[in-house]
């Protein structure tokens, strides 16, 4: 009876406005996998508990990590996002792992998002790439990441609702996300990870009304259709907050898995709005 009743309040609260987004995100995200995707999904099943008992950095983009000394993750497992590999000390920390979430169109054209995974491509050391499947036919088309691991995450499911708190199964359509270290931190716990620490992850543009990066973008630099070329938000707070509302609650969905599981997630970003993971300073892994 409660979970008949959860149902017909989700669909409910899809014909509030508000909920026109997710409607059009759902049925955006509705189609059929091809075989390529089907089997690259097949594939990840080979990563389920590869590093287990491990640990692993999550590095995000934000400008809270400008002061840190990334050289320090030197030997360490770091997954990196987006436009990570413009750090300062990539090349010394160089990840295993790369993310980058659904591409949203507009400002950003398939000419650009070829360039720019060009430009990824050329920075990114050996790392293995995880990209939506909404990208695998451009990257098949024009051949791009010739030689590298490329894997596909379908994410096009919902953590509101979710049943269990099992760890998400990445060889399954998985929840789309609203910023890139969800992505991040699903694909960690699948592999088996026991502590994740991020670093970057601020959130907190709603209070600074800019969104800036730590380091200066190159091809993306302008295309971002929630902010100008200088940082400054376009959206409005309305907007703004249905979005942070919807990547809290997949936050808190992740931090109830991860306990569920005994994973230790932990907040070393320098600052930032994330509450929450339990906190501890960068500079004190390396002090143990």
């Amino acid at each position: 009876m409660a979970a008949a009743l959860k149902k017909v309040l989700t669909f409910g609260s899809m014909l509030l406005p508000h909920g026109v987004h997710e409607l059009k995100r759902r049925l955006r995200n509705r189609h059929k996998l091809s075989a390529d995707v089907a089997r690259s999904l097949a594939e990840n099943r080979q990563l389920a508990g590869l590093h287990t008992g491990r640990r692993c950095f999550i590095l995000g983009n934000g400008p809270s990590v400008k002061d840190l000394h990334l050289s320090r993750l030197q030997g360490e497992t770091v997954i990196t996002v987006s436009n990570g590999y413009l750090h300062s000390d990539f090349d010394k920390f160089q990840p295993r792992y790369h993310c980058v979430p659904q591409i949203t169109y507009g400002l950003m054209t398939s000419e650009d998002v070829i360039r720019w995974f060009e430009e990824m491509h050329s920075h990114l050391g050996a790392a293995e790439l995880f990209l939506s499947s909404t990208e695998a036919a451009l990257v098949q088309k024009y051949n791009l990441f010739s030689g590298r691991t490329v894997r596909y995450l379908v994410l096009g499911e919902r953590f509101d609702g979710r049943p269990s708190e099992e760890i998400v199964d990445i060889s399954r359509p998985v929840p789309g996300v609203e910023s890139v270290p969800v992505m991040a931190l699903m694909i960690a716990m699948y592999l088996g990870f026991k502590e994740i620490i991020l670093l970057g992850v601020d959130h907190d543009h709603f209070l600074s009304s800019s969104y800036q990066y730590a380091f200066d973008l190159k091809v993306q630099k302008g295309k971002d259709s929630t902010a100008n070329a200088d940082g400054t938000l376009t959206t409005n707070r309305h907007d703004d907050f249905q979005s942070l509302a919807r990547l809290w609650r997949q936050y808190r969905a992740i931090a109830n898995i991860a306990r569920a599981n005994g994973i230790r997630i932990v907040n070393s970003t320098p600052g930032g709005a994330l509450d929450e993971f339990d906190r501890r300073p960068f500079q004190a892994w390396f002090e143990e």
